[in-house]
């Protein structure tokens, strides 16, 4: 996956050990939703996240069911080079200071 500052910001917005969802993940990166997703959709097809539906009784009547995204094994292992890389590279100092 190409390292652009989306991809940096996002991958270091993740929890790794525990479920995700947009909403959250758009505050925590600072990435706008138009960029953030297709950055999610990647690292989905790349096989370093999971996704999974809430159920509907658990969203309730008042809004839809969020999609959840968990780090996998392999994710966590590319997501951490990727943000160790990061960390050395001067383009995305600030993103980490």
């Amino acid at each position: 996956m190409r390292k652009t500052h989306a991809v940096v910001q996002v991958a270091a917005a993740l929890d790794m050990d525990g479920r995700n969802w947009g909403y959250e993940l758009w505050r925590k990166s600072g990435v706008r939703s138009g960029t953030m997703y297709p950055v999610l959709w990647r690292m989905l097809d790349l096989g370093w996240l999971a996704r999974q539906q809430e159920d509907q009784a658990a969203a309730g009547g008042n809004r839809p069911p969020r999609m959840y995204y968990t780090v996998t094994d392999e994710g966590r292992e590319a997501l951490a080079a990727l943000l160790e890389t990061a960390r050395q590279e001067a383009r995305f100092r600030s993103l980490f200071a």
